[in-house]
């Protein structure tokens, strides 16, 4: 069975977006709607199988479900659903709705490009961290298209920009094209990820930013390990320290790390170890400076290193380790990292089954797997492998997981 689903619709994204950023679940949007409804409505459990229906795209929502919608989230119809994009497709988020004299800078940008101003680069770096922070929580398959429709606007504007303000303006065009590296590989689509991490490298070299030159080499490295290529994945985190010095502490913890998995996954346990040991002592220094930290590090702490430690620990095949830094590491995490918590829970689950623990490692299993068929395929492959070798212990828990995967796929 292959992992790929159909391209959400972006309306659809909004929709899920808007629901996730105001920490609602399907449940609570429905009694937002009873209560915003002059009329009655369906049954709650009706009304959320149709809400569903609309966040993953299956009906678009009629007048009436759609102002409804803009009601209870006090967003316009454009905002929400995209009726007509203007100044930049974007998420109906808040934070991100531009005041008027503000929209009107944006506007005069895009129709002439040389006129952008700091105000305008300024608000293209909040979207982008706005929409970096909702990617958490509605993954990367939704949110892929908007943000491509947004890099048109950016190279745009990046072209016109002058002065001092060119720089940062094509480093922000270099952090979008991370982004939807990033994406690209999350979503399995490896050659794209490829493609564009070496176009987001170019555009940090020309703007002079080592912090995000030095982020992309250690993103590849990451693609590198998730395709097994551990030789890769440890030549590409070595370059990425190349720029010493003109990196921060986070920067350079995270390459540390990256050398460090790449080692466990060639068993290289000393090694390994070594580097996992001074990229801790990197990330408690940045921790004390954070504000010194780009933008793109926000998700960089102890607890997320922890978890790097423990997929290490799993290459390494000492599940006890494995299960201590991967249970700790998530503690820390907020349940908003939705991708992120399927991951670490797959890996947590595959900790418990080298510890003979299978009974732990179902449940987990189980638990993780709506999010992972929801928004993070790699969680998915990670639980299908959790489940083989279950089965080939004898237990029964494999075809537990299998069917529950089969069932969320087949919604």
């Amino acid at each position: 069975m292959t992992d790929h689903v159909p391209a959400v619709p972006v309306w659809a994204t909004r929709l899920l977006a808007a629901r996730t950023t105001q920490g609602w679940s399907q449940r609570e949007l429905a009694q937002q709607l009873i209560r915003a409804s002059a009329k009655p409505l369906p049954e709650p459990a009706n009304l959320i199988r149709r809400i569903r229906g609309h966040e993953t795209g299956e009906h678009r929502p009629d007048a009436f479900y759609t102002k409804l919608y803009c009601t209870a989230f006090g967003v316009t119809e454009d905002q929400l659903f995209g009726t007509v994009i203007k100044p930049v497709p974007a998420l109906a988020l808040p934070s991100l709705a531009p005041d008027p004299d503000l929209y009107e800078r944006i506007t005069r940008a895009i129709k002439n490009p040389p006129r952008v101003d700091l105000e305008t680069v300024q608000w293209l770096e909040r979207c982008l961290a706005e929409h970096r922070r909702v990617e958490d929580t509605i993954g990367s398959r939704p949110l892929l298209p908007l943000v491509h429709a947004q890099l048109s606007t950016v190279a745009d504007l990046a072209r016109g920009a002058r002065g001092p303000l060119a720089d940062r303006a094509v480093a922000v065009l270099a952090q979008y094209a991370q982004f939807i590296a990033w994406m690209c590989q999350d979503s399995r689509d490896h050659p794209a990820a490829l493609a564009w991490y070496d176009r987001s490298h170019a555009w940090a070299l020309e703007a002079g930013d080592a912090c995000l030159a030095s982020t992309t080499l250690n993103m590849r490295a990451h693609q590198a390990w998730s395709l097994g290529d551990a030789h890769r994945c440890v030549r590409l985190a070595e370059a990425s320290r190349w720029q010493y010095g003109r990196t921060t502490h986070g920067v350079r913890g995270m390459a540390a790390q990256m050398a460090g998995r790449g080692h466990a996954q060639m068993g290289e346990a000393n090694q390994a170890r070594t580097r996992l040991a001074e990229a801790e002592d990197l990330i408690r220094t940045a921790a004390e400076h954070p504000d010194d930290e780009p933008p793109w590090m926000y998700f960089y702490g102890e607890g997320w290193f922890l978890m790097q430690r423990g997929m290490a620990e799993l290459e390494l095949g000492d599940g006890r380790r494995a299960t201590d830094y991967i249970e700790r590491g998530l503690s820390t995490l907020p349940e908003s990292y939705r991708r992120d918590r399927a991951w670490f829970g797959a890996c947590l689950a595959r900790a418990h089954i080298m510890q003979g623990d299978a009974e732990a490692a179902t449940s987990i299993a189980l638990n993780v797997a709506p999010d992972a068929a929801a928004v993070n395929a790699c969680a998915v492959a990670e639980l299908r492998r959790a489940a083989h070798e279950l089965a080939e212990a004898g237990a029964s828990g494999g075809q537990a997981i299998r069917d529950s995967l089969l069932a969320r796929y087949a919604r």
